[in-house]
């Protein structure tokens, strides 16, 4: 019993506390690690949402790029920091759900290690075919893949990437055959698309809506549940037949896993009155990023979800870990 009275009393002075401390926060700097070098899309995004944020907060909020491990290395610093709501991070389905199973030792659990506190925005994935490749829809597509089982290839960012577990949803779902060319970034993959050098990929729309609107490339779907404002006349897979290829590449706020209630609610509430001004939104759009700004449960079920889909692709497409 004694020991029981100690437990509840000290959980209510921990709470007290938190609360106290809460009720200042923050009275300096935030720390937002981005894991991944400057003028990326995280990057960008963390830029976005950092520059209000701190005008609602009254205190700088310093963007501290750590990249290195697909994005693990700064991930991993924001498990490792302070629980003091003074340093928090934005990661990617990458680092908190792919990497889980795509690398053997990242040196955290996105599910005990980090405190969830928003799924800022999501970036829908564009299925695009080369200009050469006789087909202009997603039925045409598959058709002509199942007439010529391995005659079509599909570029990607690099083994393990959302490009490329997208591809395989597609071959999976999509009951066809075709070979996985792997590319060291986006750039180079991309480029190979327009020379005619792979047929498909999936990539982040941002990417490739300039070669689709020069028509340099065709879009045939959004590999996401609704469609993308950016292409709004272009339909999902889902509403293709193909209701499980769904592939969003997307950008979370996470905290150090110890981080108090209370500042994680002031935290939430800071990001979401961030995210959903209009001037964010504006600069997010330019990276075909649509806002989410869901709550902490929301998005740490989702984090869950997201690791267990991924999983399972990745093990049924017999993709093996870095």
């Amino acid at each position: 019993m004694k020991i029981l009275l100690r437990s509840a009393l000290a959980a209510a002075l921990a709470l007290g506390s938190g609360t106290a401390v809460a009720q200042t926060f923050p009275a300096k700097p935030i720390r937002l690690v981005v894991p991944f070098a400057a003028g990326g899309p995280a990057d960008t995004i963390a830029r976005a949402v950092a520059e209000k944020m701190q005008a609602i907060a009254k205190q700088p909020v310093v963007i501290d790029n750590r990249a290195g491990a697909g994005g693990a290395v700064g991930t991993k610093a924001v498990a490792a920091a302070e629980p003091d709501g003074y340093t928090i991070g934005i990661s990617t389905a990458g680092a908190l759900a792919i990497s889980v199973s795509m690398q053997e030792a990242i040196g955290y659990d996105p599910r005990k290690d980090l405190r969830a506190l928003t799924l800022a925005a999501s970036v829908p994935e564009l299925l695009v075919v080369g200009g050469k490749v006789p087909a202009n829809t997603l039925p045409e597509l598959l058709a002509l893949a199942k007439a010529k089982p391995n005659s079509l290839n599909y570029a990607s960012s690099g083994a393990g990437s959302m490009p490329h577990l997208a591809g395989e949803l597609l071959k999976q779902y999509g009951k066809i055959d075709m070979t996985h060319v792997p590319y060291r970034g986006a750039a180079p993959a991309v480029t190979d698309l327009l020379a005619g050098q792979v047929d498909l990929m999936f990539m982040d729309i941002a990417v490739l809506l300039p070669h689709v609107q020069a028509g340099t490339i065709k879009a045939v779907a959004i590999g996401s549940a609704k469609r993308s404002p950016s292409l709004p006349d272009l339909a999902t897979t889902a509403e293709l037949g193909l209701p499980k290829v769904v592939a969003d590449n997307w950008y979370g706020i996470v905290a150090p896993p110890k981080t108090p209630q209370p500042i994680v609610d002031k935290l939430h509430a800071m990001l979401a009155e961030a995210l959903n001004a209009p001037e964010v939104k504006d600069k997010l759009a330019l990276q075909g990023a649509v806002v989410v700004g869901n709550t902490p449960d929301e998005f740490a079920a989702y984090i869950s979800s997201e690791i267990d889909k991924w999983a399972e692709v990745i093990k049924a497409a017999g993709v093996k870990p870095n």
